[in-house]
């Protein structure tokens, strides 16, 4: 036992100048790394080498959705770490089967296939589509329509749907299929739309392209064309799902139900998890063989997953969330008001974006990390604001005041 004792602790390097060196040496340049080392996060904290907390508004890029550590799902995760941490796809596993259960019945949906990541998700998305449209209609069937100012991964496909050319900049050849709507609204959407299309695939709030949200007038009328022609509606809900819109998913609260929806980022609370959501008519073009993942639906997530729905399905917690939007949303109306730099505030639920009037969102990020609040960008203009959905009514004063002062 002490032995083992010994291989479990880790003593990490001295300094946070060694772990810069050790990262600058050795890890691949595709982050601005802020010049700031994390050692460990607690509620709607985190912490340096130096014990100096932060308050966290970006909740690991909404993928901590209940804060750094909750502790139902560190003992959810810690017990099935003591079970079985990966078994193949090809075996069942109880944790597996009933987060599909549970997730399909609050999602609205009939089947799910589990991946690791919103980009894995989306891609399967893409895949199934496909399959759906070129079985039903033809093989010519084949195009997904997605809009500018999109952002829906990294990975060859999903990239070349994100609709934004900074991010596909030296990987061509792009694969084709992927046509771009260029405003929100259908006329655009008609004038994008051929005889090849089998899908559009929109983000109900734009998360990466500056904190949008499309208006549920504008995705009624996106959901009644793809029906009137028999195209696909996806949901890309990988940063708008698990409960920060202050409903389960985007959808849900404004009453316009996708064919398919994806899901990551805080499914699992933190742990890797993706899913990809379809009705039972749109789901079986998926059989036995025609995808797979190695690590999708790992029981160690899926039961940090089960914890977290747990949490957030429980009476009230919806409620309360939507009151933190309601004071977030009041507190930087008023600092928008009292100040002549900031020309939108926009968002829905715990995600929001401060729009200024000129390119110096990361100059304010820069400032607010050195006053010990953590803020993202959504663009040059845009500081983007996504608190973990247990923020306290406090917290949220301090981070408004903190990002006055970031302001200049």
């Amino acid at each position: 036992m002490p032995e083992l004792q010994k291989m479990a602790s880790y003593t990490p390097p001295s300094n946070y100048t060694q772990i810069r060196e050790m990262d600058r040496e050795h890890v691949m340049s595709t982050y601005a790394r802020q010049p700031l080392e994390i050692v460990r996060g607690e509620g709607v904290y985190v912490f340096d080498g130096e014990e100096r907390a932060y308050l966290d508004f970006t909740s690991g890029i909404a993928v901590c959705g209940l804060g750094h550590c909750h502790p139902a799902l560190v003992a959810a995760a810690t017990d099935q770490l003591n079970q079985l941490w990966h078994i193949s796809n090809i075996y069942l596993t109880a944790p597996q089967a009933e987060l599909a259960e549970r997730l399909t019945s609050i999602s609205g949906m009939d089947r799910v296939f589990f991946s690791n990541s919103g980009a894995e998700a989306n891609e399967a998305a893409i895949k199934l589509a496909r399959r759906y449209a070129k079985h039903k209609f033809g093989a010519h069937k084949g195009d997904i329509l997605t809009f500018a100012h999109s952002f829906h991964g990294r990975t060859i496909a999903t990239v070349t749907a994100t609709a934004q050319p900074k991010y596909q900049e030296g990987i061509g050849p792009l694969p084709g299929g992927f046509r771009y709507i260029e405003e929100a609204t259908m006329k655009s959407v008609k004038a994008a739309v051929t005889e090849k299309t089998a899908a559009i695939m929109i983000e109900p709030i734009q998360g990466e392209g500056g904190v949008r949200p499309f208006s549920s007038e504008f995705l009624h009328e996106l959901r009644e064309y793809c029906t009137e022609m028999g195209f696909l509606l996806i949901f890309d809900e990988v940063q708008t799902g698990a409960g920060r819109t202050g409903a389960w998913l985007a959808w849900q609260r404004m009453s316009v139900k996708p064919d398919i929806v994806t899901m990551a980022k805080s499914l699992a609370g933190g742990l890797p998890m993706g899913a990809t959501l379809a009705t039972e008519d749109v789901a079986k073009a998926f059989t036995p063989g025609t995808h797979g993942s190695t690590f999708g639906g790992n029981p160690v997530a899926a039961r940090a997953a089960l914890a977290l729905i747990d949490i957030v399905t429980a009476p009230g917690f919806f409620d309360q969330v939507r009151r933190r939007e309601q004071q977030l949303y009041g507190e930087l109306v008023k600092l928008a008001a009292l100040r002549s730099d900031i020309v939108d505030v926009r968002g829905l639920g715990l995600m929001w974006g401060i729009q200024l009037k000129t390119a110096r969102a990361s100059e304010v990020v820069d400032r607010a990390r050195d006053l010990g609040l953590l803020l993202l960008t959504a663009g040059a203009d845009t500081v983007r604001l996504l608190p973990p959905l247990i923020v306290t009514g406090k917290e949220i004063e301090s981070a408004v005041a903190i990002v006055n002062k970031a302001l200049g």
